[in-house]
């Protein structure tokens, strides 16, 4: 039982690596499975919806282990978990040599047909979590809701965007002059001594 969990699990964690590399449409259920270095059937064995499947349940786990991070960091406060946030994306671009972004981004950004939306909606809820839980720590350093939000949302967008910017440029300096720039941002919407 224990072998077959972990199993599934290196399957979803390589497709979640596989969508950073290569987006949705590019990668197919075969790719995924020799990535991870599962037997064909054995995806379709754990993964009866194909790969609209495997991929909703990539996002998940892109999602889980960045609300993790930010959880982790927002208990120091807003700036904290800003900087947390961007140190993970930082790494996943330098730790791949620039050929690697976010999962999430890539699902959503890809055209789905609207029967097999789940990796969309997947991306849509991963971006939800990412925006409340930064909102949520900016209204508890004295941020109005609104603000909070309006300020959530930016970070999100920006970063996203900014790993983007990084992949195509080949180099990390735009992530950080961004960094600089949401910093002022939530610094400027939270009270001073809490941030």
């Amino acid at each position: 039982m224990a072998e077959s969990t972990q199993a599934r699990e290196r399957m979803v964690a390589g497709a979640a690596d596989m969508l950073r590399r290569r987006g949705l449409n590019a990668t197919s259920v075969r790719e995924l499975a020799k990535h991870s270095g599962a037997p064909l059937g054995s995806t379709y064995h754990y993964f009866p919806g194909g790969k609209t499947q495997l991929a909703a349940e990539a996002v998940r786990f892109a999602d889980e282990r960045t609300v993790r991070t930010l959880r982790r960091q927002l208990e120091a406060g807003p700036v904290a978990g800003l900087r947390g946030f961007v140190d993970l994306w930082r790494r996943v671009v330098l730790d791949s040599d620039f050929r690697a972004g976010c999962p999430v981004l890539a699902v959503s950004v890809e055209d789905q047909p609207d029967s097999g939306d789940e990796p969309r909606r997947a991306a849509a809820e991963a971006f939800t979590h990412w925006t409340d839980m930064l909102a949520e720590s900016m209204r508890a350093h004295g941020a109005t809701a609104e603000a909070a939000l309006r300020t959530a949302t930016l970070v999100v967008a920006a970063i996203e965007g900014t790993v983007a910017l990084c992949r195509a440029q080949r180099c990390i300096e735009p992530l950080d002059r961004t960094v600089d720039a949401l910093e002022a941002a939530v610094r400027s919407v939270v009270d001073q001594g809490d941030a």
